[in-house]
């Protein structure tokens, strides 16, 4: 529907407008890059921590799970 992106998990859809998805998606690509680039931006352990709510998570595994949901959310938005 023109205007929305639907995500779904089988149980249900849930809708976010366009421009949000849209700027998710950005966040999501930026969020990427601050997980595999090296020098004084790269997120720390501690923040992949906290951004994996306190799991342990290896930071390629979850820098790869980002740029997936990034590419895929970026598809059906430019679709």
């Amino acid at each position: 529907m023109p205007g929305s992106t639907t995500i779904g998990g089988g149980h249900g859809a849930d809708a976010i407008e366009h421009s949000d998805a849209v700027r998710l998606a950005g966040v999501l690509r930026e969020m990427s890059e601050l997980l595999t680039v090296d020098g004084p931006n790269r997120l720390t352990d501690a923040q992949v921590s906290a951004l994996c709510g306190g799991q342990v998570h290896h930071r390629q595994e979850f820098g790869e799970w980002i740029a997936r949901v990034a590419r895929e959310l970026h598809q059906r938005v430019s679709a």
